[in-house]
């Protein structure tokens, strides 16, 4: 056979950093970042922001433009654009069309910058613009959620909803870097709060059972919006999520897909509630579950089981939502593991529980199992409101 054959790789590097009051001119952070990535060409950086963040931080866009004033190492877009929060701005293709058209407005290249400023769905929605757009311009993240600085906002995967289906179109782009501002943590609602907490035990659950005992133990003070136990629960989840994602698939080429413990169910349940349920709301639903038929499975001690179920209802999530109840093989949510499976490229692989801290991969899911998993999550969330 008379053929050629190429192998390369490529070296993906990126810092997250933590910090606090990200524009104030006291801060170097974000300046210092720029000054150690020189650059012949002229930078530009485009910012936009999610609309919430701009109610909640009235004073956000004035202070960006004063620190770009003050610090002068890359060229402010004087056009910020604020587009729509939440699951809404990953399904409309036109703001989409929109952060396109500012690149080639205003001229922004592969050396310059497009920073996202929001919840999880925007910088998706923003990420992918940019690794598609000159084939990729480089993405700063400023995630201002629980959910976007603890998982989706430190990650590779970027995209927007399509076709009525979640993350459709997408990419694996690295960003040039993530700062997670803690401030932003402070004006947001019970519900967004909360919500995050979810894939912080997700991944306790699927990799780390003395994370998922701290868990436990602190889900008083996280309820309370502790903020030390927040700011500890956020970095050791990013860690735990970047150590997977330095590990040997990180653009997730084949079928296994640990991350994704309790998702197969959210993504459908998202759909079917109109985006009404947040994201980590729904992930709390799978997780409990998935840990349900886990148990039911054989695989997972009811103690361990309870264990998980308590620490959800202890931080006030509805596990037992009517749009996830399976009452038969035509309940509307089943159709979540075809859709599953088709996003993994036509294998089923959904993570369950051997144990606290350890996942196991499967391939099939029994629907009378999931009948009777469903079932028992209702009854036991009945049984701790009425006790």
């Amino acid at each position: 056979m008379n053929h050629l054959q190429q192998s390369f790789s490529v070296k993906f590097e990126y810092k997250i950093c933590f910090t606090a009051s990200l524009f104030d001119v006291e801060n170097a952070t974000l300046t210092d970042f720029f000054k150690n990535r020189t650059s012949a060409a002229l930078r530009k950086i485009f910012f936009v922001i999610d609309g919430g963040v701009t109610e909640a931080h009235p004073h956000l866009k004035a202070a960006i433009i004063n620190y770009f004033g003050h610090y002068q190492d890359v060229q402010l877009i004087p056009e910020i654009l604020i587009v729509p929060g939440g699951e809404a701005s990953k399904n409309d293709t036109a703001l989409f069309d929109r952060i396109v058209e500012a690149v080639n407005v205003h001229g922004i290249d592969r050396h310059s910058y497009i920073a996202a400023i929001g919840g999880g769905a925007v910088l998706d929605l923003v990420g992918y613009a940019a690794a598609v757009s000159h084939r990729g311009i480089r993405h700063i993240r400023i995630p201002t959620t629980v959910l976007s600085q603890n998982d989706s906002g430190i990650g590779v995967k970027n995209g927007i909803n399509y076709k009525g289906k979640k993350n459709f179109l997408g990419t694996f782009a690295p960003p040039a870097a993530v700062f997670n501002d803690e401030d932003f943590l402070t004006t947001l609602s019970e519900r967004d709060y909360r919500s995050g907490i979810s894939e912080a035990i997700k991944v306790a659950l699927i990799k780390d059972a003395e994370f998922f005992y701290w868990l436990e133990a602190h889900a008083a003070k996280l309820a309370a919006r502790d903020a030390e136990s927040m700011n500890y629960l956020i970095r050791h989840c990013a860690k735990l999520h970047l150590e997977h994602i330095a590990g040997d698939d990180p653009f997730e080429t084949g079928s296994a897909r640990p991350l994704d413990f309790g998702h197969w169910s959210a993504h459908k349940l998202e759909q079917l509630s109109n985006f009404e349920v947040l994201h980590g709301e729904a992930v709390a639903m799978g997780i409990a579950l998935d840990s349900t038929y886990s148990f039911l499975k054989g695989l997972l001690t009811e103690t361990d089981l309870q264990r998980i179920l308590n620490v959800l209802l202890q931080l006030s999530f509805d596990i037992s939502n009517p749009l996830i109840r399976i009452e038969d093989a035509q309940s509307p949510i089943l159709r979540g593991l075809a859709e599953f499976q088709e996003h993994l490229g036509g294998i089923l692989s959904i993570t369950l529980l051997n144990s606290l801290g350890t996942g196991k991969e499967v391939h099939e899911m029994d629907q009378e199992l999931l009948i009777k998993a469903s079932s028992y999550v209702a009854d036991f969330s009945k049984q701790k409101v009425t006790s």
